[in-house]
């Protein structure tokens, strides 16, 4: 991929967040689960931290090696033709200036976009408004150095984290989200908020992409679009899906030595097509 191309591609993945229709954007966690995503329609793609770890044989929360991650997510970007924007946690990085280095790799691995979280693994469970948006302006120094107008979607972990009740939460989310957009964000990621009416306020309140996670029993595309809401992702639930999958045809085979579970929709010379070469 050149420059201009991935530039090109960060441009179109910059105006799917701003509407008409909601960016329903699907989280591969390899490249087999990107191509089927891309072969469906989807017009972007997002990694999931956690199915990417678990892929490469680590748990989530910034465990699995950077070089690792940086290589799966180009596998991906290799595989796909659409955009692909990348969950890099907290930035795998104590610093600012580590952060710059780590989306500095993950733009020459082939992405446009970053989930860049302010939650941490630590004994304080968020960082301050400060170091956050700190890390956040370095995200889109480092994407200026590198000639990429990257998608950065700053993800606010107080309501995963259920920091505070529930006026002061919300209170904090704007606050928070203001300077990450002010800091050079695009898109906001209230990550764990599930009430209907408290993400109407914040789209009403921020007037600036909202990002939400989709999960079983929330409402649909349609309803959420309604709202305001910019973009719908699935964070690491369709790994999770394939996983309970896996797991019931281990537990199968193991019980039953039978191979009817064996039977699938997806035959050998789909997937061959899937990876042929495309003229596209």
């Amino acid at each position: 991929m050149t420059n201009e191309e991935q530039k090109r591609l960060a441009e179109t993945f910059r105006n799917m967040h701003r509407g008409p229709r909601l960016l329903l954007l699907p989280n591969a966690w390899d490249a087999m689960s990107a191509r089927i995503f891309e072969a469906a329609g989807f017009e972007a793609i997002g990694t999931t931290s956690g199915g990417l770890a678990w892929t490469l044989g680590f748990p989530d929360g910034e465990k699995a090696p950077w070089n690792e991650v940086v290589a799966a997510t180009q596998r991906i970007t290799r595989t796909v033709r659409v955009p692909v924007t990348a969950d890099i946690e907290g930035g795998y990085g104590e610093t600012p200036g580590e952060v710059a280095r780590s989306v500095a790799d993950i733009i020459r691995a082939g992405a446009v976009g970053i989930n860049l979280e302010d939650g941490t693994h630590a004994q304080v469970p968020i960082r301050s408004i400060e170091d956050a948006a700190a890390r956040i302006r370095a995200a889109r120094e480092a994407a200026t150095q590198e000639g990429v107008p990257l998608v950065i979607n700053a993800r606010i972990d107080l309501y995963l984290k259920r920091i505070g009740d529930d006026e002061t939460r919300f209170a904090e989310t704007v606050q928070r989200s203001k300077a990450y957009l002010a800091a050079g964000a695009d898109c906001i990621f209230p990550f764990g908020l599930t009430d209907l009416k408290v993400i109407a306020d914040l789209v009403t309140a921020l007037k600036a992409p909202v990002n939400i996670v989709g999960r079983a029993g929330m409402p649909d595309v349609s309803q959420l679009q309604r709202l305001g809401v910019a973009r719908v992702s699935t964070a690491s639930g369709p790994s999770l899906v394939a996983m309970s999958v896996t797991r019931q045809i281990a537990a199968e085979l193991r019980a039953k030595g039978q191979f009817d579970v064996l039977e699938s929709s997806m035959k050998r010379a789909d997937a061959q097509q899937l990876f042929s070469v495309r003229q596209d």
